[in-house]
C-alpha cells in the first residue's frame, strides 16, 4: 500500500511540474520500482520533447526496447525548462529506479551530481562524454563528425549549384558542432575529388536558448538559404532541424538530409526532399546499455555507439550508381579513421 501511495504521489508531483510521462508495456509496474524483483528504467528528455522524431525519440525507443529485453518497466519525463533537469532525475531516483537515462549534453552536470548522490543507481548520459570514469555513470557517445562527413560527402556529389548548407542547433553543444564541421569537410572532400570549386558550405547555428525546439526558426533559415540557391541542406537540431527539413520539402528539386534517426520513417512529411539521414544509432546504444546494466556488465566511462547514413529510399533510383558506389567505398574508410574528417574534437 505504501508503495502504491508513493507511486501516486510521484504522478501528482509530475503533474505539478507540468511534465508528461509514459510507460512501456511490461509485467512490472511503477508501483514495483524499488523492490527486489523489479527493474525500472527512467528517461529524462531534453527540452526537444520525447516525440521530436529525432534525438529524444530515438533514446526513448531504445529505453522501451531495453525494458522489453530485460522484462522491466520504462517511463519518461519531458523536461520543460533546463533548470528542471535535477528535479526530473530526482523523481526517478527517489522512486527506486535502477537505471536513469539523461538525454543530451546540457544535462551532463545534473547527471554527474545525481550519480554521486545515488551510487547504487546506474546512470546513462546520452551525448555526455565522460572525462573521468565514474563507476555508475556511462556516457553514450558517438563520432558525429564521421556521420556528418559522410552526409557532406554525399551532398558534395549530388549538388548542382555547388551551394550546400546546414541548419543546426547550438554550437555550444559539441555533438552539434561535430555534425556541422564534419558535413562541411565532407563537402570539401567531394569537391576536391571532383575538381570543383564550390563556395564554402554555410553552417547556421541557433542561439543557445531553445536551440532544439524552434521549428519556425529552422524553417525560416532554410527558406532563406533556398532563396540564395542552396540545393542540399542538412538539418541537425531536433525540432529546429525538422523545421528546416519540412520547409525544404516544399521546394521541388532541393535535397535535404536528416539526422540522428532514419527520418524517412520518423518524419515522413520530409520525404519529398529527404535523400538520407546522418544516423546515430541512439536506440541501439541505449538498449544495449540497459541490458548491460541488468546483467551487471555495464561499466563507467564512455560507450561508443555506431553511426552511418540511412538508406536512400525513393531516391535510390535518382542517384547515379557511380555516386552510390563512391559513398559505399568511402564509408568504411571514414568509420575506421583511414579517411580523417578533419574535425578538431
Amino acid at each position: 500500500m505504501l508503495k502504491r501511495l508513493a507511486a501516486i504521489a510521484a504522478a501528482l508531483s509530475l503533474a505539478l511540474f507540468g511534465l508528461a510521462a509514459c510507460s512501456s508495456d511490461s509485467a512490472t509496474s511503477e508501483a514495483d520500482c524499488g523492490s527486489e524483483n523489479a527493474f525500472c528504467i527512467g528517461l529524462v528528455t531534453d527540452t526537444g520533447k520525447v516525440d521530436d522524431k529525432s534525438f529524444n525519440q530515438s533514446a526513448w525507443e531504445g529505453a522501451q526496447a531495453g525494458a522489453t529485453a530485460v522484462g522491466g518497466f520504462a517511463k519518461y519525463i519531458e523536461t520543460v525548462d533546463p533548470k528542471d533537469y535535477a528535479t526530473n532525475i530526482g523523481q526517478f531516483a527517489e522512486n527506486g529506479y535502477n537505471v536513469i537515462i539523461g538525454v543530451g549534453f546540457l544535462m551532463a552536470e545534473a547527471m554527474s551530481t545525481a550519480a554521486a548522490q545515488y551510487p547504487d543507481i546506474k546512470f546513462i548520459g546520452v551525448d555526455q562524454f565522460q572525462g573521468a570514469a565514474v563507476p555508475n555513470l556511462t556516457g553514450l557517445v558517438f563520432p558525429e563528425d564521421k556521420a556528418g562527413f559522410l552526409a557532406g560527402y554525399l551532398a558534395g556529389q549530388i549538388t548542382t549549384s555547388g551551394k550546400t548548407g546546414a541548419v543546426l542547433g547550438t554550437d555550444t553543444v559539441p555533438p552539434v558542432r561535430y555534425f556541422g564541421e564534419g558535413f562541411r569537410n565532407g563537402v570539401a572532400y567531394a569537391a576536391n575529388e571532383l575538381g570543383k570549386d564550390y563556395p564554402e558550405t554555410k553552417l547556421v547555428y541557433h542561439a543557445p536558448d531553445n536551440a532544439f525546439n524552434d521549428p519556425a526558426w529552422g524553417g525560416a533559415t532554410a527558406k532563406q538559404m533556398l532563396s540564395q540557391g542552396f540545393d542540399v541542406i542538412f538539418g541537425a537540431g531536433g525540432n529546429t532541424g525538422n523545421g528546416a527539413l519540412l520547409q525544404i520539402a516544399q521546394t521541388p528539386g532541393a535535397y535535404c538530409i536528416g539526422v540522428d534517426a532514419d527520418q524517412w520513417g520518423t518524419l515522413p512529411e520530409a520525404q519529398p526532399c529527404l535523400v538520407t539521414s546522418a544516423m546515430k544509432l541512439i536506440d541501439k546504444g541505449v538498449a544495449a546499455l540497459i541490458e548491460a546494466a541488468k546483467d551487471g556488465s555495464i561499466a563507467g566511462g564512455n560507450f561508443f555507439g555506431e553511426v552511418g547514413l540511412a538508406p536512400y529510399h525513393d531516391f535510390d533510383s535518382k542517384i547515379a550508381q557511380e555516386i552510390k558506389d563512391k559513398v559505399a567505398a568511402i564509408t568504411p574508410q571514414v568509420l575506421d579513421g583511414s579517411v580523417p574528417t578533419g574535425v578538431k574534437l
